[in-house]
């Protein structure tokens, strides 16, 4: 059954050339192929502003800049968020993306008591990252905390789940006939939808 599936490109360089960039349209093009609508959001092209008070955030009209992608997140069933790890983590820009839209009211509503009520439950996705670590240290040594992170503190407050997650790492290292193989990857679970 076609879904609707929003493509997050999250590299933080406008440029483009990056595997990221590259991920990011096989997946999209696997997707299309099979029928699925697909919806593009790419966070380097966005001018965002770094929050630096509370009262920027709660309250706030959401910045022109971001209509798209909030209409991107609360149509889609499935969305694919595609970013690099540096130290670590999501690169700042698109932590400012997830700051800067992800607003209380819009996303999620805070409660009196507990946890805040999310609004975007019966959706799901997929966290596409490269990174220069082996997979194997990622995991072991530095227990997945960056993406943890994403998950646990930012889809999950607003209630998107399952959170499923392709990583590619020694990126720097590996031949083009990997690559290929990665793309080939992306392009299949396009088709899934998954």
């Amino acid at each position: 059954m076609p879904r609707t599936i929003a493509v997050i490109q999250g590299h933080p360089d406008p440029s483009g050339g990056h595997l990221c960039h590259a991920l990011a349209d096989a997946y999209a093009e696997g997707a299309s192929d099979a029928g699925h609508r697909i919806l593009r959001v790419d966070v380097a092209g966005i001018d965002l502003d770094m929050l630096e008070r509370r009262e920027d955030h709660p309250g706030h009209k959401l910045p022109s800049e971001l209509r798209s992608a909030e209409e991107a997140f609360l149509e889609a069933d499935h969305i694919v968020f595609v970013f690099p790890l540096w130290l670590g983590l999501p690169p700042a820009r698109l932590k400012a993306f997830f700051e800067q839209l992800l607003r209380p009211g819009l996303f999620y509503i805070h409660r009196k008591r507990g946890f805040p009520k999310p609004l975007l439950t019966g959706r799901s996705a997929r966290l596409v990252v490269t990174m220069r670590t082996p997979i194997p240290a990622y995991r072991l040594y530095y227990r997945s905390h960056g993406l943890k992170a994403v998950k646990r503190h930012i889809l999950d407050l607003v209630g998107i789940r399952p959170v499923r997650e392709s990583l590619f790492g020694d990126v720097e290292k590996a031949s083009a006939a990997k690559v290929e193989i990665w793309l080939a990857k992306l392009r299949q679970l396009g088709v899934e939808g998954k």
